[in-house]
């Protein structure tokens, strides 16, 4: 099977991949006991295996089920939105696939949620006591996807502010009036 040349179709791949690799990770995972802890690279990376029922990072844990309802319905609606400009925007391609990367881990993440209620985690990074949260294949994509956006941002800012001229470069002053 060859890449496909149509650029919205390569970015439903992209977030289509991101999603079955989340989903196949998580089933992977979500069959070993709950004690399950794989140390991959010794006082910095494991594999575990734990259930988040709150949101990104293991918050709000403890909520009600009327707020997660209510995450759930939020998160619908952004990813409706995040949908909709990824469509009917024209951007670069790496925003297109950035915003195909957070599609992808957003439908992962609540699909988990709609169906069992929780997420399933497993990465864990840490050096000695301090550890980052345990998070999943679909949180990598989202913060990878939100990082290549920044990027973006950032890129193409100063090329913005150098192609506009100053007020004072438009009405003919000089624009360094300080020698």
């Amino acid at each position: 099977m060859s890449w496909p040349r149509n650029p919205d179709l390569r970015r439903i791949a992209v977030g289509a991949g991101v999603f079955l690799a989340d989903q196949l990770s998580k089933g992977v995972i979500d069959k070993l006991p709950a004690s399950f802890d794989l140390p991959v690279i010794p006082g910095l990376f494991r594999i575990v295996h734990a259930e988040n029922p709150g949101v990104a990072f293991g918050l709000f844990q403890s909520s009600s089920p009327t707020f997660r309802d209510l995450l759930i319905a939020v998160s619908s609606l952004a990813l409706v939105l995040v949908l909709a400009l990824l469509w009917r925007s024209k951007q670069s391609a790496r925003a297109g696939y950035a915003m195909a990367l957070i599609v992808g881990g957003a439908c992962g993440n609540l699909f988990d949620r709609v169906l069992h209620g929780q997420v399933v985690d497993f990465l864990l990074f840490y050096v000695g006591r301090h550890s980052w949260p345990v998070f999943n294949l679909a949180d990598s994509a989202i913060v990878i996807g939100a990082g290549l956006l920044v990027w973006e941002i950032i890129r193409d800012r100063p090329a913005e502010t150098a192609a506009a001229p100053s007020s004072a470069d438009s009405a003919g002053a000089p624009a360094d009036l300080g020698s």
